[in-house]
């Protein structure tokens, strides 16, 4: 491994000493049993896990966490071409290789040609470069669906208005955010229906998703991300909660001591001092 230093002299390290580690974790006589047995499936998990912990990192402003949770993002790209480099398929530097080639082919604005700078953004250039280099692979030659890409174990939010984007892109959308709008009480008064008549689970569970489905196109209009809309409202929840369990444990007692009146009192209250400390913060004006 490299030998660098910090400016206060503590030993620092580097990409190429990440990728000794990892080689060093799957030897199979002298590296770490549970890394050994792992897989590409395995593994997969604590990489989509360690994405969302990114985004909560940046949601908060933390700074410092969000240069440990990109650390273990990181090692996650690793872990996955470490296996790859094992199978002979392809190494981190094929990773890199590829990638870097992505960025400047779908940039030409930037690595070639600069007058088309200014024009970009509407330019529909990204999307023209990026169907071209499906066809080069032979994606677009008998295509099933311009659906058929966009992937499954997505977040079911962020995959609904991905779906919906593709299919908007070839005119098949709303034209209005407030026909939407509607569609969501059309699908609500479905679902308050199936579970008014006592449908089966499944039907319940169908009509939910309607619903879940186009809020999420609702989103997609008003250029809201979902996935950090919800993120944002479960936060929300976390705190007023906890609000309703520190007001609580003053008297001595825990939630379940309460009743439901006695804690949406204090749900009440934790909203009425965050609207407060909003107003504080803005000098007066809850915008």
């Amino acid at each position: 491994m490299t030998d660098t230093r910090s400016p206060g002299g503590e030993k620092t390290y580097a990409l190429a000493d990440l990728l000794t580690v990892m080689a060093r974790l799957r030897d199979p006589e002298t590296g770490c049993p549970w890394d050994v047995k792992q897989s590409f499936e395995t593994i997969a998990p604590y990489t989509i896990e360690e994405a969302y912990e990114v985004a909560d990192a940046i949601q908060r402003g933390d700074t410092d966490a969000l240069k440990e949770e990109l650390g273990d993002l990181l090692l996650q790209v690793v872990y996955h071409a470490q296996l790859a480099n094992e199978m002979g398929s392809f190494s981190f530097d094929d990773v890199a290789d590829v990638i870097t080639r992505k960025m400047i082919r779908r940039h030409p604005h930037v690595f070639e040609d600069p007058t088309r700078r200014d024009a970009f953004l509407g330019s529909g250039l990204w999307e023209q470069i990026k169907a071209e280099e499906k066809a080069e692979r032979g994606e677009a030659t008998n295509p099933a669906s311009i659906l058929s890409d966009v992937p499954v174990g997505m977040p079911g939010l962020t995959r609904a208005a991905k779906l919906q984007k593709r299919a908007a892109d070839v005119g098949f959308d709303w034209s209005d955010v407030g026909l939407i709008i509607s569609k969501v009480e059309e699908e609500l008064a479905e679902l308050k229906d199936a579970i008014a008549k006592g449908e089966a689970q499944e039907r319940i569970a169908d009509e939910f998703g309607d619903v879940a489905f186009v809020l999420a196109n609702v989103a997609r209009h008003l250029h809201v991300d979902p996935e950090a809309a919800l993120r944002g409202t479960c936060a929300k929840f976390i705190r007023r909660f906890q609000y309703i369990e520190a007001a609580l444990a003053a008297q001595g007692r825990k939630p379940q001591d309460a009743d439901l009146e006695e804690m949406d009192r204090l749900w009440d209250a934790a909203k009425r001092d965050e609207k407060a400390a909003k107003q504080d913060a803005t000098g007066g004006n809850d915008a």
